[in-house]
């Protein structure tokens, strides 16, 4: 059976290009990068080259670009360290972050590392409330902000450039997790003012255990891992060579193929709405769905009400697609999405994430549609 992956927020299926890049250093080049011999002094040309390349194409300098094991690395680190460097006792975000921000900061409030943890408003779409942000950052001393780009279950943008300005007017320190959005949008951390973005190379067609961390030059942190000076000091350990060669050339890709993988992308994804809302009565979709307000990549469905719902993901499986039931990193939880939670999804019903790629067809996607047509037709509650 050929399978159907749907499943692109989660990870993405690695670019051919980039496994020759990867397989050419793993060939030809096995160095420590620290060592000042010939084949250090090599290998530690390809991490700079590949630095270079990640910070031409978000207009940063190389100095801001800290290669890392992935997004919830860089998360973590520019959470933590980013609130201690300022002894800031006052967070925000939303109740709908990714674990990654959310479990860190409530433990950093467990700790008493910070004395308040407030929650922006979001609406049932999962829109941040920028007046109610700003309302939270007009009565209290500098502030740390984080607030995702793209939810990873909704696909709802939040507006990074009017977040900035925020928290530019209130001096908030802006840590913005671009994981879903890295690769598909432009980021010119020239115009986001924001302090820390991140990325997590699978997402784009790399490899994964390998992300980055943007740290804006006007601020300086501390490390979070220590045991060497690689990184310029700030991540000790040796780098992971051939992860960062990857994912400099996966960014690459996806930057010169940017406009055409998201006019067909949003092509696919408007077709699945279309015929979704078409074949199957009384569904819904979570988060927003209009192309000025959504990342493109993902489609959260509702389905009615059916008996045991909870196997419907296991029911695409069984006829060949993989999709999700919210984010990954929650997958075999048996206490539901926190996202779907805190916009007040029905409970009820079940919930898919589709999410798509430059490799979707829309002969995948009819396919996909039939599939769950007779799933839910033969399982709906009457």
């Amino acid at each position: 059976m050929n399978r159907i992956y749907l499943d692109n927020a989660a990870t993405t299926p690695l670019d051919a290009v980039v496994i020759d890049e990867m397989v050419n250093v793993m060939k030809s080049h096995y160095g420590n990068p620290s060592s000042i011999h010939a084949q250090g002094r090599e290998v530690r040309t390809l991490i700079e080259k590949a630095r270079k390349t990640v910070a031409g194409l978000l207009n940063a300098t190389p100095a801001e670009i800290f290669f890392t094991s992935g997004g919830t690395e860089a998360d973590n680190t520019a959470i933590r360290c980013g609130i201690a460097a300022y002894h800031i006792k006052h967070a925000i975000t939303s109740k709908i972050e990714h674990h990654a921000v959310e479990h860190t900061l409530t433990m950093l409030l467990q700790q008493g590392v910070i004395d308040k943890l407030s929650f922006v408003d979001i609406d049932e779409k999962g829109n941040v409330d920028l007046n109610h942000l700003e309302q939270l950052l007009e009565n209290n001393e500098r502030s740390f902000v984080s607030l995702m780009h793209a939810n990873n279950e909704l696909g709802t943008l939040t507006d990074m450039e009017k977040v900035g300005d925020i928290c530019e007017k209130y001096n908030a320190i802006y840590h913005c997790d671009t994981v879903q959005t890295m690769g598909h949008y432009v980021h010119d951390v020239r115009k986001l003012k924001a302090h820390f973005i991140v990325c997590a190379a699978h997402k784009l067609h790399g490899p994964k255990g390998v992300g980055f961390l943007f740290v804006n030059h006007t601020i300086k942190i501390s490390p979070m891992i220590f045991g060497g000076a690689q990184e310029r000091n700030m991540r000790g350990g040796t780098e992971n060579v051939y992860g960062i060669v990857g994912l400099a050339k996966a960014l690459e890709i996806a930057y010169a193929e940017m406009d055409a993988h998201q006019q067909h992308i949003q092509e696919l994804k408007s077709y699945m709405i279309e015929q979704l809302t078409s074949e199957i009565p009384d569904l819904y979709f979570n988060g927003e769905i209009e192309p000025a307000k959504s990342l493109y990549t993902v489609l959260n469905v509702s389905f009615p009400a059916m008996e045991m719902s909870d196997m419907l993901l296991f029911n695409l499986d069984i006829n060949g697609i993989s999709a999700s039931g919210g984010s990954a990193c929650s997958s075999g939880s048996n206490i539901g999405s926190h996202v779907l939670n805190g916009i007040s999804a029905d409970p009820n019903r079940p919930s898919v994430r589709f999410s798509f790629s430059k490799y979707t067809t829309k002969e995948e996607l009819d396919f996909v549609v039939q599939k769950v047509k007779d799933i839910v037709s033969q399982n709906v509650i009457a």
